[in-house]
């Protein structure tokens, strides 16, 4: 019987422990276990003194050292009736009296950082909104009054510049290099607690929160007063402006987003060559392609922007663009989800003419169009009162469909060829999201301009099959797809 002494039995378990290591984990990974966490010490002292602490100023009119209005009106009311006002000295006559003066009030705390030597500062536009006068602190704790170059709310990036030279500026990172899992660092100014540092890594790239910038998701501690301020990577490059956070609380919860640096590079260039950025457009509304629609009507996978509404006279309309088309391509680039749509068209030169791909009825169409300049949202148009109800057709029972044909008064309002006019809608339509008033377009990827198409169309098709329908509600066109007995 072998004595298992405590040195023996410790040599043993140490030797079936490096076994089962080397057999059960990969050489890669047995390296990873031994890597470190990163110093940010060297970033620091790269990039700290670039980063700026944004104050900004706002004038009111000072008040009177009488008190405000509720004093004025109690006064007035002791003078009305003949009655000293209580422990109120005389006052001197009005003429004589000193005007109230304006005077500068903090207006809010924000970060920015040196984007070229010769004193051009990058910052968020929600930082400078507003304000009458923005004080620039250097970390060396010079104070600058700096000049608002320009500031485009749709992207939230604002350019400020102040008299100053042979300053530290950032080093610009690919943001096309920049990984999910990635270490970044954020340098701020958080409730006014200058050259803070906080890390942590990319959580998610091209995340969908506006309508022109696909942000960078980070963990990064964020908190009011770090807007505007670098985030930069382990190579000492800033890649994105930290610009966001989710938050139910006013705090940082954990999530926190960035502008991209490219993005915001194109958008001060204009700035500071015009102090406005110009962006394309074409004129239309639009919405996702859901699973269920790409599949029903052909177009296999759930990819473009699909076309709700086309605004009259506008550059989509005049290239032939139709509610219910399905724009895949625009300018040569493939639109994936519906949001690049706008990021693409903005980013293109007012006058320009570009090419896209649509999907319509079953097939691609190529079109040109010539980009014009974005403007102000248009007010959405009134509905219009409801008419008399004609006859409605039985044809649609087997989808839960009541439909009538449509008045020449109803397509004028509408601005539309033909179509028909939902009655009501139950079962396989209600579940479908139809309801009374929806004008019904295009089924089974067939255009219905009358009472008499729309039949038709349903004779030809199986019952027992999901029917994809687009109709629109309002000014606004959309898919859906109706499926019986479910």
């Amino acid at each position: 019987m072998i004595n298992w002494n405590f040195p023996l039995r410790r040599m043993w378990l140490a030797s079936v422990l490096a076994v089962s290591a080397a057999a059960f984990f990969p050489a890669g990974l047995a390296q990873a276990q031994t890597r470190t966490l990163p110093d940010f010490t060297d970033l620091v002292d790269q990039v700290g003194p670039s980063v700026v602490n944004i104050r900004t100023l706002e004038k009111v009119v000072a008040r009177s050292q009488q008190g405000g209005q509720g004093d004025e009106e109690m006064q007035e009311f002791f003078k009305r009736f003949g009655i000293p006002m209580p422990n109120v000295p005389r006052q001197a006559p009005r003429q004589n009296r000193p005007q109230p003066q304006d005077e500068d009030q903090p207006r809010g705390v924000g970060s920015g950082f040196i984007l070229t030597s010769d004193g051009v500062i990058m910052t968020n536009a929600h930082v400078v909104d507003g304000a009458d006068e923005v004080i620039v602190t250097l970390p060396d704790k010079r104070e600058f009054k700096a000049k608002i170059l320009g500031a485009d709310k749709r992207s939230d990036v604002a350019v400020v510049k102040i008299d100053a030279s042979g300053l530290p500026a950032v080093k610009v990172g690919d943001v096309n290099r920049l990984r999910v899992g990635e270490w970044v660092m954020a340098i701020g100014s958080p409730f006014g607690l200058e050259n803070t540092v906080t890390a942590g890594i990319v959580s998610a790239k091209q995340r969908d929160t506006g309508d022109f910038l696909p942000f960078i998701q980070t963990d990064v501690a964020i908190n009011p007063g770090n807007s505007g301020g670098p985030l930069i990577n382990m190579r000492g490059e800033v890649v994105g402006i930290n610009s966001q956070i989710y938050s139910r609380s006013g705090g940082f919860m954990g999530i926190s987003f960035a502008i991209p640096m490219d993005e915001a590079v194109r958008v001060s260039d204009q700035l500071r060559a015009s102090g406005r950025v110009t962006r394309g457009r074409i004129g239309v509304q639009i919405g996702q392609v859901s699973k269920d629609v790409a599949e029903s009507i052909g177009l296999g996978k759930p990819i473009g922007a699909l076309i709700l509404g086309v605004e009259k006279g506008s550059p989509a309309e005049k290239a032939g663009v139709e509610a219910g088309d399905i724009i895949t391509r625009f300018d040569g680039k493939t639109i994936e989800k519906s949001t690049d749509l706008p990021r693409i068209v903005g980013g293109i030169k007012p006058g320009t003419r570009s090419s896209m791909t649509v999907f319509r009825r079953g097939g691609s169409k190529e079109l040109q169009v010539v980009i014009a300049e974005i403007e102000a949202d248009k007010p959405v148009a009134k509905v219009s009162p409801k008419e008399e109800k004609p006859s409605a057709s039985t044809s649609a029972q087997a989808f839960g469909l009541a439909v009538s044909p449509l008045t020449d008064a109803q397509k004028k309002e509408a601005g539309i060829r033909g179509g028909v006019r939902v009655e009501g809608a139950a079962d396989a339509a209600a579940r479908a999201g139809l309801r009374e008033g929806d004008i019904i377009l295009q089924v089974a990827n067939v255009e219905v301009l009358s009472l008499k198409d729309f039949d038709a169309v349903l004779a030809k098709h199986d019952k027992t099959k999901p029917l994809n329908v687009l109709f629109r509600r309002g000014d606004w066109t959309q898919y859906t797809v109706l499926r019986p007995g479910r």
